[in-house]
This record gives structure tokens, C-alpha cells and sequence, in this order.
């Protein structure tokens, strides 16, 4: 597998002559790009290469002999062309229309660009031209107004010169289509959606405007009130966006004076190409939150028989609606307390006095616990998982890491976990979002890694985008997408909810929630009926199509009608598009695997793919959108409980072996549990006995939250490591403090398999430590050998014992980051397209796995009658421990609500806003209805963030049989009015586990 080349063609050139010197170049160049490449710089406003030239600025005009002068930006050279970039009137001109603008621009000393980032292009301008506001005659306008609506980003129209550099960012880059121009004449000013506040429109606060801007028109407030100053005046460090699996390039200002992060931006990546959502630009202040944890915690005697400490936890509170953004404003104690800010509108808390916010009480919680030395803590941490283990043996030990840690910290705490206690019960959160999905990609095409980039998706002729909701959980790649669809590419979105996915969709598939089989099935049905398959690709690089081929049979589309709620047309239509297309890809997210059936949703998946040869080629293949920064990279580095590092099978002889001779220690031969068996076995008498956490938050991502809650005060010894005191961390006998990704060095794995370095940005707070060196230190305590001095020895290791990873270092990974697999990083950026010739299986074909419709494990009836689905808002996080501590995220979105059809709503006399009782038949939670009309009739949705309202309170737990992952994405649900009587009357009263 190579990296894939642009195929050479032939170029028609064009000679023309620039300020005296001969250029040429290609056919269609404009004169401006033409006057670079000879090294002529031509002055702009209104251009940027990012966005398409539009010519509105008229400041790189430029003499090409003509009866007018040419903008330059818009003009393309001329064979024989002679162009003056500089003359006297030329730069008269230029001096004019600088000093026209300059005229209504603010004072310099006030011009709110020049005084945070000091990058005023037009005050540059001025400057070389030698106008200014105050030596100008011309009268000066004003009263366009200003904007302060959104949290993050001021508008200041009086600055605007119109060169319409946000609208064309908000559209060619982020395909949002927020910004457009509204009035007339000299009140002629940007406009979001039709003239509205932009707090109040349907920005999606990404910033790729502020970026954009020329001016002080848009810019950036101050977060926490640390300054935006000149970036000359701060220190630079470049690292990788911490949330989504995108994994975009970003770099920090940081204003050493402060110990703070003045602002961020996006920088270049062959992935993002500088482009950031909302979480990237603006979500970084959670790691200055005052409640970090800043030194080791020990349950204290009187905390004891174990069990939750709050009264959220404990499910004896009310919840009610989020009126605080549960930030600390006190002294950042060492214990990482404080008292949240009360909010200036004057919304009321939560009942029972208690903290309003949705974050942990700490004062509720932290008197249970006694501050620790360092020593201490680990000492303690050694001796009584060693006793637990000595007690019960290997499988008595389980270990929780997390896809939001590094590549090495993942390696080594696996290693940890199976060298140190001899068990493979070590899993992380890849077990809740794409387990299903690597099963059937292990199983089909020997790799559970994605085949393409997204961005490869300028390559296809037509996508697929499956039960994922791309703008909000990975917005980037989105844009991606809404790019190509511009240039023609055609879209099919499948998925029960009409997100604003559906709006940039050729085609919109809303099937019934749990029926994918059903239509995948019935798509290669009428593929293969209307003799739209690769026959040559399914003899010479797959099996079993037989089998494939005599179960899709049974799904003609009027079958598949019946069961998924879509039009039999509309599949034949989808059909066709799909095995008529030159180039295809199948981007799928969670709406695929998170069921009972997650597995089978994916070999669907993979056989349709594979049967109509769309694997192995530019704009083919297949693409699980991951979910946490880093969950690609965890799951390579061995982090899962069925594989060593590279995916190697812990039941293989020869793997055994292999490993065994490389950590000099007998293994344990068989497969460990899986987060949630983990779970079921702690309730077992001879099951999991002592766990170690690092950086998972169970009690709120894991399904039915009142198992959960009985395991965790069940274990006999519990250690947190994480950065906030979290719901799980009331359960624990020892809390460790560490670093945020924002105070450590390591390598993170995005979705495309970029391994991308993560840098320093700040020192850690108090005593907080790295999770490598945290890790280390409790080995060395139950008699590991080991001695690594920084993260680079740890990736050279886990280098050596992985195949995919070979050739990689930390000095060749740069800037950008470099794709696996790579023959040579130092020349090329590794493989876009994998299985161009053969797949990674034993035999090296793809393994067709038929797959039968079956209906969900749980299904409506009169006193549940309606469907719930859980999933991720564009401004939170999972378990929102981070994002909720953002200002910016918090801001936007601080409210826990149930998504609701308005039929749905009306039929139980709810209004908008109002407070509401979801129910299932584990519990109920309370929180604000939302009438949404991207809702089917019978189905809701709830975001998973808000631990006042906890979704996964009302999930069930049962799994798909081969990943093992949960069914986040159907249960049977009740909402009414809070007050209908109902026999579980506290927000988290459970119903059994």
C-alpha cells in the first residue's frame, strides 16, 4: 500500500511578461498568484487564497494595457501578456481607496484589532500609503452598529470595509452560509441569517470569520480576562485540537506573564488545512479551571462502606435546569475547589441548596476525602491492587484508560495492566462508540483502521454518510464534505435525524432508528439486480458473495419498505447512484454502531463497498469517523482487551511470544472483558475486584447508569487519575491528579491515521503529574523495571512492536504529522488509500459476512411509547467535564433538553422550554423540551453531556455479541409534564439495575 499520486496530465502554459520579468504558467493563472511566483507582491484587502477571488477591494488593480486596470486576483494571465503591478497612478489609486476606507475606520488607539492582535491590514495599508483617519478630510460615518451577542466574537460594523472575506469564509471553507450583506447605499453592512444578532442566529461560532477579517470588524473577546495581545508579543506553540477524532492543527498564544492561553488558531495540516470548529478556537480554558485536582486524595475512614457522595450520584436529588456555568471562583486550592460564580441573569439553582451547573459538588464531595503525599498515594495504590490481585488472581484487576491520553500513555498503561497483574481486562471508551465497527472491520478487511481520508472525499463521485452527524460531531471534516457536494459530488445521508447534514444532502434517507440492516440489505439487492456489481473485484478479492448475495434476496425494496419506513423508490434511487458511480465512500458514525446490531450494521457496510469494488482506489473505501481525539491511537497502541499493540491477537501463539520476549514476562494467553463486561463482572462474587481509571468517567458515558453506580460502591478498591473531580471519583479510595493534554508532550492518531505530536503549552498545575509518569511510578512499585526519561522512548518502543507504525519518530513526524503506514516519512506523508492490491486479511480478500434484519432489544409499547436516542451537541463533550468548565462552550449551550417532534409535544400538551420528565424503565430525569423538527414522529433526542439530566440513566445496557459495544441509540422512553404523578420522584431515581 502506497500513498496515492495525482495522475500526471498535461498542462497548457501560458507566457506573459510581469513588471519586466517572463513568467509562465499554467493556463487559467490569475496575474496576482502569476506575480508571486517572480516574487511581486501586489497589496489586497479583500483576497486570500483560501477563500475564491471576487475583485471587491480594487487595491490589486494592476496595468495590463487595457481601457481599465484589472484586478488582479480575479484576471488570468495572457499568453504575451505585459502587466505594471506599480505605477504612479496605480499607486495613487491605491492610496485613494486606502484613505476612503481608513475614513470610517475607529481610532487607531480604540481599532479593536489593533489593539488585541495589532494585524489591521488596513491600517498596514495606510501606513505604506502614508493616510490615517486623523490627517484625512474626508468626513467620517458611522452608526452601523455593533454586535456583542456571542460570547467569544464582537462585531463591529463601523470597521466593516465590506470585502466580504467572512462571507466567503463562512461559505467556501465552512460551508455554513451564515453571512451575507444586508441594506443599502452606505448602510450596507454583513448580515447573519436574515439580519439577526450573531448570538442569536445560526453561526456555529467556528471563527474561521474572526480569521478571515482584514479589520476590526470580527474579532475575538478575551477569555477568563487574559488579554488578546500582538502574537509577537506571546510564545507560539503548535499542537493538535484535543477533542474530535479530526485531530486538527492549531496553535496556542500564550502569554507566559499570565500562565495563560491568550488565543488559538489553525494552522496548516494536509487534514484540516487551518480550519477549527467551536471546541478547537474556543474550548481550551477548561485546563484553567480553579477546581483541577492539584494533589493526591485518599478516601478518608469515616467515607467508608464505599458508595456515591453526592446527592446527584446518590439519585436522591431533583434535577432542574442548568442556570450556571458550575465554574470555581475562589482561591484554586490545592484540593481544586471553589465555590461556583452566581450567574448575573439571575436564573434560579437547583433544588436542595446545592450547587446549580451540572459539575460535582465539591464541597459536597471533597470532605470525604484527605489530602496525600505523592509517596504516599502511590504507595498505597501498589499495596492494595497487589492484595487484590493476590486474592483473587489476574482476572480479580481491570484497567479503564482513555482515547483522550496519548499514544504512549495508552501503551503503557496497557502494558501496565497485563504485565504488571497478568490480565487482559484493560479497555477504554472505544468499547462505547466504535467497538462494533473495528469487530467487523478486523473480521472483513483485517485492519480496524479507516481505509481513506476524509478528505478524500474530493475524489468521490458519491458518498454515503451513515448515522453520523458530522457538523457537530466532527464540524472540520464536515466542511470537507459540504466542499466536495459544491463541486458535484453527490450525497447520501442515512440517518433518523434531519441534522443540518440532511440540508447539504442530494439525497436524505430517514429510516426508522435500528432498521440499517434492512436497507443496506435491500440497497445491494437492487445493486446486484440491476447487474451493477464488480465482478471482477468480487472473484479476484473477496469471498462468500454467494452467501451475501442469497441473503440480500430477501430484502427486494418493498420489503425493506415495511421495515425501515423509506419509500421503495428512493432505495432503488440510492441504489443506482451508489453502483453507477466511478468513485464511492462510506463515512458512518455512531447511528451505526452503538446497537445491539452494531456489527452487522457495519459488515453491511463493508460488503456493499466491497461488492461494487469501491475499496482500494481514490474516493472509495471505508471510513469510521472516530469519535475522541486520540480513541485511532489507543486502540493501535493495544488498549483493548482482545489485542496487543498493532491489533496482534493476545490468543496467537506467535504474538504471545513475540511480546512476551519484548516485556520479558510471561502473558496472559487469553482474551480479557470489555468495559462493559468489566461492569457486569464487579457485581459477580468472584469477579473484578480492583480497578485503576485513567481519565473515564463510567458512571456517566456507561449505558444504565444504576448498574454502574452499584458496581463502582461495589469494588474493593477503586483509583481515579483524571483532571476534575468526576462522578466515578466519588467511588474511589485514591484520586490522582493529572495533566490536561495541554500540559504534556505526546503523539495522538487522528481518524485518518495521522499520528500527530502534541506539545507542551503550560506547566501543570500544583502537583499534578503526567499520566506516563503517573504510570511508571505505580510499576516501579509492584516491581516493573522501568525507566523511561521522556515520551519519545515510549513511541520508539511501541514503534518497534508495531508494524503499522514503522518508520515513524518523533523527529520525522514535523509539524503536520505524518499517515501510517509510511515507507518513507521523511519524504512522503504516508498512505491515503490503503488495500489497493490486497486487504490485510490471513488470505488477503475481503470477508463478505451476511447479516440478517433483527429488531432492537427493546421496543415501545403503551407506557413507553416513544424511541430514544442519545448523542453529542457540536458545543459538548461526552461527560462534559471539560467543555462544561469552557466559558465559551458553556455559554452557547448550558441547558440539558430533550429533542422532541412538535406533534410528538403537542400530542402531550408540552411547550417549548418547558420542564419535562423523560422516563424509562430504569429511571427518569428531568430537564427543558425543545420542539425539533429534525426529529422523526415517535423518536427523541438527548445529548449524553449534562450530568443533571444523565441520558444513560435511562439506556440499556444489552450489547452486540461481538463488539461488545452498548445500545446507545434505542430505548423506549416516556416524556410528560413534571406534574403527572409518577412513583420514581427524584431525577435519578432508578428502577433496578
Amino acid at each position: 500500500m502506497t500513498a496515492v499520486q495525482e495522475p500526471a496530465t498535461s498542462v497548457r502554459t501560458v507566457t506573459a511578461e510581469i513588471d519586466g520579468q517572463s513568467v509562465t504558467v499554467p493556463e487559467g493563472t490569475t496575474i496576482y498568484d502569476a506575480a508571486k511566483q517572480v516574487g511581486v507582491d501586489i497589496p489586497v484587502l479583500c483576497h486570500n487564497e483560501r477563500y475564491d477571488p471576487v475583485g471587491v477591494c480594487r487595491l490589486c488593480v494592476v496595468d495590463t494595457g487595457g481601457r481599465v486596470f484589472a484586478a488582479s486576483c480575479v484576471r488570468p494571465c495572457e499568453d504575451g501578456m505585459e502587466i505594471k503591478t506599480s505605477t504612479p497612478e496605480l499607486e495613487r489609486n491605491r492610496a485613494t481607496l486606502t484613505e476612503l476606507l481608513v475614513a470610517d475606520q475607529p481610532p487607531r488607539e480604540q481599532d479593536p484589532k489593533q489593539t488585541t492582535t495589532g494585524d489591521n491590514l488596513l491600517l498596514a495599508l495606510a501606513d505604506q500609503f502614508g493616510v490615517a483617519r486623523e490627517t484625512t478630510e474626508l468626513p467620517c460615518g458611522s452608526g452601523r452598529g455593533h454586535d456583542s451577542s456571542n460570547p467569544v466574537i464582537d462585531v463591529d460594523h463601523d470597521a466593516c470595509i465590506l470585502c466580504d472575506r467572512c462571507v466567503r469564509a463562512c461559505d467556501d471553507i465552512q460551508g455554513n452560509d451564515v453571512i451575507g450583506r444586508s441594506g443599502k447605499g452606505y448602510s450596507t453592512r454583513i448580515a447573519f441569517d436574515f439580519n439577526d444578532p450573531m448570538g442569536a442566529s445560526s453561526c456555529v461560532t467556528c471563527g474561521e470569520c474572526v480569521q478571515a477579517c482584514p479589520t476590526g470588524a470580527l474579532t475575538n473577546k478575551s477569555i477568563r480576562n487574559i488579554p488578546i495581545r500582538p502574537r509577537e508579543e506571546l510564545d507560539a506553540v503548535d499542537s493538535v485540537c484535543p477533542y474530535c477524532g479530526v485531530g486538527c492543527a492549531l496553535t496556542y498564544y500564550v502569554d507566559r506573564e499570565r500562565g495563560a492561553i491568550s488565543f488559538a488558531e489553525g494552522r496548516d495540516q494536509p487534514g484540516s488545512q487551518s480550519r477549527l470548529c467551536v471546541k478547537g478556537r474556543y474550548g481550551w480554558d477548561y485546563s484553567a479551571s480553579p477546581q483541577r485536582l492539584t494533589v493526591p486524595l485518599i478516601r478518608v475512614d469515616a467515607a467508608y462502606p464505599k458508595g456515591p457522595l453526592s446527592a446527584d450520584v446518590r439519585g436522591d436529588g431533583r434535577g432542574g435546569t442548568h442556570n450556571d456555568r458550575g465554574r470555581g471562583s475562589g482561591s484554586g486550592n490545592r484540593s481544586g475547589g471553589g465555590r461556583p460564580e452566581k450567574r448575573p441573569d439571575g436564573r434560579p439553582g437547583k433544588d436542595r441548596g446545592r450547587k446549580p451547573g451540572g459539575l460535582v459538588d465539591y464541597d459536597e464531595v471533597m470532605p470525604h476525602f484527605r489530602e496525600a503525599t505523592w509517596d504516599e498515594a502511590l504507595d498505597l495504590i501498589a499495596r492494595r491492587l497487589t492484595e487484590v490481585h493476590a486474592a483473587g488472581g489476574p482476572g480479580a484487576i481491570a484497567g479503564f484508560g482513555s482515547a483522550k491520553c496519548s499514544n504512549e500513555e495508552a501503551y503503557l498503561f496497557q502494558k501496565l495492566i497485563r504485565t504488571g497483574f497478568g490480565t487482559n481486562n484493560v479497555d477504554h471508551c472505544t468499547r462505547l462508540c466504535h467497538a462494533s465497527s473495528v469487530a467487523a472491520l478486523f473480521e472483513g478487511v483485517g485492519s480496524g483502521a479507516v481505509s481513506t481520508t476524509y478528505g478524500d472525499v474530493a475524489n468521490a463521485d458519491v458518498v454515503i454518510i451513515a448515522g453520523s452527524n458530522p457538523t457537530a460531531n466532527h464540524p472540520v471534516a464536515s466542511s470537507f464534505f459540504k466542499q466536495a457536494r459544491r463541486r458535484g459530488t453527490k450525497i447520501v445521508y442515512v440517518d433518523p435525524r434531519a441534522s443540518t447534514v440532511s440540508e447539504h444532502a442530494d439525497i436524505f434517507v430517514q429510516l426508522k432508528p435500528g432498521t440499517d440492516v434492512a436497507f443496506y440489505n435491500s440497497i445491494m439487492h437492487e445493486v446486484i439486480r440491476l447487474g451493477l456489481i464488480d465482478r471482477e473485484f468480487i472473484a479476484n478479492r473477496t469471498s462468500n458473495y454467494d452467501e451475501l448475495a442469497r441473503t440480500v434476496a430477501d430484502y427486494p425494496p418493498e420489503r425493506a419498505a415495511q421495515i425501515t419506513g423509506v419509500d421503495a423508490d428512493q432505495i432503488r434511487e440510492v441504489a443506482k447512484l451508489w453502483g453507477e458511480a466511478g468513485a464511492a465512500v462510506v463515512y458512518w458514525g455512531m447511528g451505526i454502531s452503538q446497537h445491539t446490531t452494531g456489527t452487522d450494521n457495519a459488515r453491511c457496510l463493508i460488503a456493499l463497498c466491497s461488492i461494487t469494488g469501491q475499496v482500494g482506489r481514490p474516493g472509495t473505501g471505508l471510513h469510521p469517523l472516530r469519535g475522541q481525539n486520540n480513541v485511532q491511537g489507543a486502540s493501535d497502541a493495544g488498549l483493548i482487551p482482545m489485542f496487543y499493540p498493532d491489533y496482534q491477537g493476545v490468543d496467537r501463539d506467535a504474538t504471545q511470544r513475540l511480546f512476551e520476549q519484548a516485556w520479558g514476562t510471561p502473558l496472559n494467553p487469553n482474551r480479557g472483558l470489555t468495559v462493559t463486561e468489566i461492569i457486569k463482572s464487579v457485581l459477580q462474587p468472584d469477579g473484578v475486584r480492583g480497578m485503576y481509571m485513567l481519565g473515564e468517567n463510567p458512571f456517566l458515558s456507561d449505558p444504565n447508569i444504576n448498574k454502574v453506580r452499584k458496581a463502582l460502591a461495589t469494588l474493593d478498591f477503586l483509583v481515579v487519575q483524571d483532571i476534575f473531580l468526576t462522578e466515578t471519583a466519588e467511588f474511589a479510595d485514591v484520586i490522582l491528579p493529572a495533566t490536561s493534554y495541554l500540559e504534556k508532550d505526546g503523539t495522538y492518531t487522528n481518524t485518518d491515521r495521522r499520528v500527530q505530536l502534541g506539545r507542551k503549552v503550560m506547566d501543570p498545575p500544583g502537583q499534578a503529574r503526567p499520566d506516563w509518569q503517573i504510570v511508571q511510578e505505580i510499576a516501579r512499585r509492584i516491581g516493573l523495571d522501568w525507566n523511561y526519561g521522556k515520551p519519545s522512548e515510549v513511541f520508539d518502543e511501541m514503534v518497534a512492536l508495531m508494524p503499522s507504525y514503522r518508520n515513524l519518530t518523533y523527529d520525522n513526524l514535523g509539524l503536520s504529522g505524518k499517515l501510517y503506514p509510511n515507507a518513507d516519512p521523511e519524504h512522503t506523508d504516508g498512505t491515503i488509500v490503503m488495500f489497493d492490491e490486497k486487504f490485510n486479511t490471513d488470505d488477503g480478500l475481503a470477508h463478505l459476512v451476511p447479516a440478517q434484519w433483527l429488531p432492537p432489544r427493546e421496543l415501545p409499547d403503551a407506557e413507553y411509547p416513544l424511541v430514544l436516542n442519545t448523542g453529542r451537541l457540536l458545543e459538548h463533550w461526552h461527560t462534559g467535564s471539560m467543555t462544561r468548565r469552557s466559558f465559551a462552550l458553556d455559554a452557547i449551550s448550558p441547558v440539558a433538553e430533550v429533542y422532541m417532534h412538535p406533534k410528538d409535544a403537542a400530542d402531550r400538551g408540552l411547550a417549548h422550554g418547558e420542564m419535562v420528565r423523560a422516563r424509562s424503565r430504569r429511571g427518569s430525569i428531568e430537564l427543558q423540551v425543545r420542539i425539533s423538527h429534525r426529529e422523526q414522529l415517535g423518536n427523541c433526542f438527548i445529548p449524553f453531556h449534562f450530568r443533571e439530566a444523565a441520558a444513560n440513566l435511562l439506556t440499556i445496557d444489552e450489547v452486540d455479541p461481538f463488539g461488545k459495544i452498548p445500545e446507545f441509540k434505542f430505548c423506549a422512553l416516556q416524556v410528560e409534564p413534571l406534574g403527572m404523578a409518577y412513583a420514581g420522584t427524584a431525577s435519578t431515581q432508578g428502577a433496578g439495575v
